[in-house]
């Protein structure tokens, strides 16, 4: 709606980036890059050093999870889109108005960062802005490229790895009021209800069992798993071919247990997408939904954790126009000396990470697709 209303003040690139040019926060990235000089340079400059330790992490990571991925049936990618209604084992499901949130203050503060770290250069800050690229919301900061191309390559790495570093940082902080605020005041109000499980693992014994998920797996073989303690406890126990008893909110099943892939000395059932289910405590439950306002705000903030952080990390791989990219690009230049080498090196290795992404995210390709389908014999059907 905002997008048809200022239609003439977006500028629209590839047909899917609508960029909003705007000055908004140019002036406070002045006052603290003026007032703290020092400072936001030494901070930019550990950035660096995380920026560096971060990509050869990522790249290693990627491709280690990705081999894992591939060769053994069964094994979770290692990389899920971000997006609501997207489950990820051991989180609450996200829901829309939680990732608008995150996304919104995750860019706002990787790009006030990138901004900050400029004017400390004296780079010069064209605009700042939000854009749309398609349904997903993004911020910029546009500094002057000549300017920045002209700068020691040093202070070029630290206005580049400011925005990932900045949301490690923040991510931290969210971390820490998850652990000695909002979840130890939203585990005062709640208890344990059991392990919700989204999916089943194709081709393994819970797919068999015929309960339809969602389903809260409440005991196994008669033992409570109303927490995850419980459940990894009572699960860590099972062995290749014993049979086990689920009990869950959707009635009891029998399995066999099949062979852990990572473990092939331990049993596994074939479950996915864990998350913790949670009942107010009897004494809270004439509070009203302030309870669950509580377990809101709380969830918000986890997610805001698990999103700066996974931004951050993803933000860090030598790939294309990220921020990692431009790290690893800027560091052949210095490198090599040669702009025809560099890029050819830069080339490679952005596909070689392009090629992982696309493998680790084909699974949720074919879910979006199976998803469209749907829709689309639905209104077929309807018509």
């Amino acid at each position: 709606m905002f997008f048809l209303i200022k239609r003439d003040k977006f500028t629209v690139q590839g047909k899917i980036l609508a960029m909003y040019r705007t000055k908004i926060g140019l002036n406070l990235m002045d006052r603290i890059a003026n007032a703290y000089p020092r400072l936001v340079k030494a901070i930019g400059y550990v950035g660096v050093v995380f920026g560096f330790s971060g990509m050869v992490f990522m790249f290693f990571f990627l491709i280690r999870e990705t081999f894992k991925f591939v060769t053994m049936p069964g094994t979770p990618p290692p990389l899920a889109p971000v997006l609501p209604g997207v489950s990820i084992p051991g989180v609450p499901t996200l829901s829309f108005w939680h990732w608008i949130i995150a996304i919104f203050l995750v860019a706002l503060v990787h790009e006030f960062s990138h901004g900050v770290l400029a004017r400390v250069h004296k780079i010069k800050i064209q605009s700042s802005g939000f854009a749309f690229m398609g349904p997903i919301l993004a911020a910029f900061v546009e500094p002057d490229e000549k300017e920045m191309a002209s700068k020691k390559t040093m202070q070029q790495l630290s206005v580049l790895a400011a925005g990932p570093f900045s949301n490690m940082v923040l991510g931290l902080i969210f971390l820490l009021i998850l652990n000695f605020f909002t979840g130890p005041l939203t585990g005062s109000m709640f208890q344990p209800g059991g392990i919700t499980v989204s999916s089943y693992m194709e081709g393994y014994p819970a797919e068999a069992t015929g309960l339809k998920t969602p389903l809260t797996i409440l005991k196994i073989n008669g033992e409570d798993t109303m927490d995850f303690v419980q459940f990894v406890n009572v699960s860590s126990r099972i062995k290749p071919g014993d049979e086990v008893l689920l009990s869950t909110d959707k009635g009891d099943a029998k399995l066999v247990a099949a062979e852990n892939p990572d473990n092939k000395s331990k049993g596994f059932m074939g479950v996915s997408g864990f998350q913790q289910d949670k009942k107010v405590k009897e004494e809270f439950r004439g509070y009203g939904f302030w309870p669950h306002v509580m377990l809101w705000f709380n969830v918000l903030i986890g997610w805001l954790f698990l999103i700066n952080i996974g931004v951050g990390m993803f933000n860090l791989l030598p790939l294309g126009p990220v921020d990692g990219g431009r790290i690893f690009l800027t560091s052949m230049l210095a490198v090599f000396k040669d702009k025809r080498i560099s890029m050819k090196i830069f080339a490679v290795v952005s596909w070689l990470c392009i090629l992982l992404i696309f493998i680790n995210l084909w699974p949720w390709i074919m879910k979006l697709f199976s998803w469209l389908a749907k829709i689309f014999f639905l209104v077929v059907g309807a018509i």
